[in-house]
């Protein structure tokens, strides 16, 4: 029997991601927005989350879409209704609001699943394979995106606790933790900030590998036409390249698969089956990454950027 799910924040990423996923699903059904300012047709909708928790207590299960600075007191009373909750990246504005969720669903026995939808990306699970039975020397991560392309007119992420760049480089540190056969730390970065903002518009990142290979990420959210989702891997005698966000995979040079976008199909499949079996699934070691290049990394001011 299908789930029935309450979507909160009808804004870009719900529009194209969220509603589109649940309406394809058999696992979920649709069964109330709660937005101030959209509606979403054939279903309940309510401008507070108040309203939707009291008048829809059959509803078992609410993803929160808003960005991250508003989403702890929507998860919180949530859970304290005793509904399971799904986030979209980054899950808060803080790890310790994290936390706090996490140990709030814990004590309320409801699920709480801190998604990242690039680790659903098709050849993610390949990748990790592929490099967990290999000496890896070096591996090379290029983020490059357009800011106005996909996020046109969203003032919050120039703001801070926006995370700026970090907001698509933290999928490509997502993909990152998944795949890499062990921990890595950040041990230098420097982050480029305009001057009419309060967060970086680019980053340059170095890690430590306790396995001794050399781990850069750039990450810039100024690249306009096509765009670059990559994640390079070498050996001493092979290479594999993780390309569109992790729809492709390249060995040694020659296409190996190819499939499109399935994130956010994955990430409602997987979110029915944690509330089926009573589990939660919250990883923030992305999110303490990005932390930890706002703690170590050197600020350096760029031209203002108007979006």
């Amino acid at each position: 029997m299908a789930l029935q799910i309450a979507l909160v924040s009808i804004g870009k990423i719900a529009r194209d991601q969220h509603i589109p996923a649940i309406s394809e699903s058999p696992d979920w059904t649709l069964a109330a927005a709660v937005s101030r300012n959209a509606k979403v047709e054939g279903v309940q909708n309510f401008a507070e989350m108040s309203d939707m928790l009291a008048q829809c207590p059959e509803i078992p299960v609410v993803s929160l879409c808003m960005p991250p600075a508003a989403r702890f007191d929507y998860a919180a009373a949530a859970i304290d209704a005793g509904r399971h909750v799904m986030l979209e990246k980054p899950p808060g504005a803080t790890l310790s609001e994290c936390h706090e969720l996490r140990r709030m669903a814990e004590q309320k026995g409801v699920t709480l699943f801190a998604t990242w939808h690039s680790r659903f990306a098709a050849q993610v699970p390949a990748a990790k394979e592929w490099m967990r039975e290999r000496s890896i020397r070096k591996v090379t991560v290029t983020w490059k995106e357009d800011v106005r392309r996909w996020h046109p007119g969203q003032d919050w992420i120039w703001k801070s606790g926006g995370l700026g760049v970090f907001d698509p480089g933290i999928n490509a540190l997502s993909i990152l933790t998944e795949i890499m056969p062990r921990a890595v730390f950040i041990k230098h970065a420097t982050l480029e900030f305009p001057m009419n903002s309060e967060t970086p518009i680019a980053a340059e990142l170095q890690f430590a590998d306790p396995g001794g290979a050399a781990i850069s990420m750039i990450l810039d959210w100024r690249q306009e036409g096509p765009q670059t989702w990559d994640i390079l891997v070498e050996t001493d005698s092979e290479t594999m390249l993780l390309s569109d966000g992790g729809a492709t995979l390249t060995l040694n040079g020659k296409l190996a698969a190819q499939k499109p976008d399935q994130e956010y199909a994955a990430l409602y499949a997987r979110m029915a089956d944690l509330v089926r079996s009573k589990k939660s699934d919250v990883d923030l070691s992305p999110m303490t990454h990005v932390a930890d290049a706002f703690m170590l990394g050197q600020r350096r001011e760029t031209e203002a950027f108007h979006w």
